[in-house]
């Protein structure tokens, strides 16, 4: 079980390639939030998707509806333990998955990097790779090794639905982006991470201007304004904005026929990484990568002292680490990815 962040379940997907080149013969299921879901919804490598509808139980909770909790919580657990389940593997090491990881009633259980007193629910625990800038991608193949599977080099994997696939065609052939674009996936749930909205209209005007790319904006509904803000800043052609009108799986669809990708540390960048897309990946307080993960892909860093502190910056707002990161230096990388295409 990864059960969320949308991000993460796709860089665990490495982990299931292993376990099927290790147990071929095995029933590999998959425990997911419902909204983290289209990440491993057409995976091949998974036999079972079994999703937990969080929100909805909170929900339930909150409506002091106990009757119907009582029947999700025992739906879900037949769900989880119908296959009799030998080994349950904690990708996310937190309470709430360390508990499905005991809900699944796996004699084995394993989490990684267990806290918030999940180590109590497991048999067994492998400590996290590190906190060192970087490291968030090397957890799941680390993982992996510890537990001695066979070990290649990690590969994210992400299947796309038809559905998904045929949105992105007719968007191309609606707009005329048969000949190319770039698409630029500026925003994500923490303000840390973000680029500067001005940096972001330069950088459009000048992958149009210069690279001759027709410039896609992609974000989810809370992301509309600031995506607004964006493309109506001035600039002499308009930015194709689909912020707040696609699923995601239609976004990562958009995203795996892009000839240029730009993003910060949001789960489209990694979507990018899964189909190997020209990338300039921007990142800050939070670093996945330590190195750029493809031939085709560059790493946007200014690495300061405070990196990373994930959801607890100390600088008071001022972000000094997206700060430092200019749009020549961006749009230097941009160019360099798109002419080694």
């Amino acid at each position: 079980m990864r059960l969320t962040a949308r991000g993460d379940v796709l860089l665990a997907s490495p982990v299931v390639e292993a376990l099927r080149r290790r147990y071929p013969k095995a029933h590999i299921a998959w425990v997911v939030e419902s909204h983290a879901r289209s990440m491993i919804e057409h995976h091949e490598g998974l036999d079972e998707i079994i999703v937990w509808d969080r929100a909805a139980w909170k929900g339930m909770i909150r409506a002091g509806r106990w009757r119907a909790l009582w029947r999700a919580f025992r739906e879900l657990r037949a769900r989880l333990r119908a296959p009799g389940f030998d080994i349950a593997l904690d990708l996310q090491g937190l309470l709430r998955s360390g508990w499905v990881a005991w809900l699944s009633g796996a004699p084995v259980r394993i989490g990684l990097g267990s806290k918030e007193g999940s180590w109590m629910l497991m048999t067994g625990t492998v400590p996290r790779h590190g906190t060192a800038p970087g490291s968030t991608s090397l957890q799941y193949p680390y993982f992996a090794d510890a537990l001695g599977l066979a070990s290649e080099t990690p590969a994210l994997h992400l299947v796309l639905g038809d559905d998904d696939e045929d949105f992105a065609a007719r968007f191309i052939a609606e707009h005329g982006l048969e000949g190319g674009y770039a698409a630029l996936a500026p925003f994500t749930t923490r303000a840390q991470k973000h680029w500067f909205e001005d940096r972001w209209a330069a950088l459009a005007g000048r992958i149009r201007d210069e690279l001759g790319l027709p410039v896609v904006i992609l974000g989810g509904p809370a992301d509309r304004e600031a995506a607004g803000r964006i493309a109506g800043a001035g600039s002499p052609a308009p930015i194709v904005d689909l912020t707040g009108r696609t699923r995601l799986g239609e976004a990562a669809a958009v995203v795996k026929r892009a000839g240029l990708f730009l993003g910060v540390d949001t789960c489209l960048s990694h979507v990018s990484v899964a189909f190997r897309r020209p990338s300039v990946l921007l990142f800050g307080s939070n670093i996945p990568y330590r190195e750029a993960p493809h031939a085709r892909a560059r790493i946007a860093l200014e690495l300061q002292p405070c990196a990373p502190c994930g959801n607890r910056p100390t600088c008071d707002g001022a972000f000094w680490c997206m700060q430092a990161l200019e749009v020549d230096e961006v749009f230097a990388m941009a160019r360099t990815v798109v002419r080694e295409g």
